[in-house]
């Protein structure tokens, strides 16, 4: 059986490699032009190429890969942006991403990239009046998508025509693994240039990989223990829940005591979602001692597990030096969570095997 292959654009810190290569895809190479990152890919890939900054890059120069992973800039697109859409100087680079794919295909005649992936942020779906998705949509199929009827776009869906098959699906991560991670909700959208199995990636129900203990310096595995949400428990039982900052104000400024004590989080609040500038605050206490609690922020390995990531990810660069506190907490605001990369992951890895095994052609 040939091998399956991933290159992936606006790496950050290689979720998408990670998750192809637990699901045997091998990742060939990345684009990425911050510094951190690139040194904590380096370190878990070795064998991987760099290929820099992607509006250098053309698509018919560089290896031709099966999957094509890209999770273009979010800025101009998210909620809490500047709303500025796909016009914005950071989520316009979605284009370049588009580029190369047609680069890519016309100069393999149109045998690869097979499958692309393309990640953002939930905001893209009401970003301008609702027409950059449309556009997002349209530049895939390179035609004329409509906004639907009802005024919006679902939360999943598809487009099949004469181009690629298309699906689209708003994953949440914090209901793709236990224990609970972060709130995250992200839209993923599927094209399938050599068939018509995008719903099968995105809709179809599989079992989930275990998140991943290993993470520890250079890489090496660490030994086996309780990846609690949060703290290790020591024995004892901790309580852990988001703390909701903006019910506290209110209840505050108008002194609602009961209101008040429900700041510190109900079994049932999401942990809110990491942004690459902010990191939220949570309640922890003991379950014998809830007059104990305190009211603090995650470490940088308590924001790598709410993502689903190894213990360490993010700790160590390619020479082994430590990465700031301050770069650790942007690239994981920056990422996506591990499980739902795995769950697209394994998809492609149903549809593309016998595909692979019966292709004499590999790029």
């Amino acid at each position: 059986m040939g091998r399956i292959t991933l290159g992936s654009l606006f790496d950050g810190i290689g979720v998408f490699p990670l998750a192809a290569r637990r699901h045997g895809i091998v990742p060939l190479w990345a684009s990425e032009i911050e510094k951190a990152p690139i040194s904590i890919t380096r370190r878990h890939f070795p064998d991987m190429e760099h290929l820099g900054d992607i509006t250098k890059l053309d698509g018919g120069n560089i290896p031709a890969v099966h999957v094509l992973t890209f999770g273009s800039p979010c800025q101009n697109l998210s909620q809490i942006g500047n709303r500025t859409g796909l016009a914005g100087v950071k989520s316009s680079l979605f284009f370049h991403a588009i580029r190369i794919i047609k680069e890519m295909r016309d100069a393999t005649d149109g045998l690869f990239p097979v499958i692309t992936v393309w990640e953002n942020v939930m905001g893209s779906l009401s970003s301008n009046d609702r027409l950059d998705y449309a556009a997002v949509l349209g530049a895939f199929t390179d035609a004329d998508i409509p906004i639907p009827p009802s005024g919006g776009w679902a939360n999943a869906g598809m487009v099949r025509g004469r181009g690629p098959d298309l699906a689209w699906r708003l994953l949440d991560a914090q209901y793709w693994a236990r224990p609970r991670l972060a709130r995250r909700q992200r839209i993923f959208v599927v094209a399938d240039f050599g068939g018509r199995r995008a719903h099968q990636i995105l809709f179809k129900p599989r079992p989930m990989l275990q998140v991943s203990p290993a993470g520890g310096k250079g890489g090496v595995p660490t030994s086996g223990h309780d990846r609690g949400p949060v703290i290790e428990t020591g024995g004892r039982v901790p309580i852990v829940r988001p703390f909701q900052l903006f019910r506290m104000r209110g209840a505050a400024n108008d002194r609602y005591h009961v209101q008040f004590r429900d700041s510190f989080g109900f079994a049932t609040d999401p942990f809110p979602t990491l942004l690459a500038g902010t990191v939220y605050p949570f309640a922890f206490w003991y379950e014998d001692d809830p007059a104990g609690g305190c009211v603090r922020f995650p470490t940088e390995l308590e924001s790598e597990r709410l993502m689903g990531l190894p213990d360490g990810w993010t700790r160590y660069g390619a020479e082994g030096e430590e990465i700031s506190s301050g770069q650790r907490y942007r690239a994981l605001g920056n990422s996506i969570a591990l499980p739902c990369a795995d769950y697209i992951m394994a998809g492609i890895k149903e549809v593309l095997d016998p595909d692979i095994s019966q292709r004499s052609a590999h790029p």
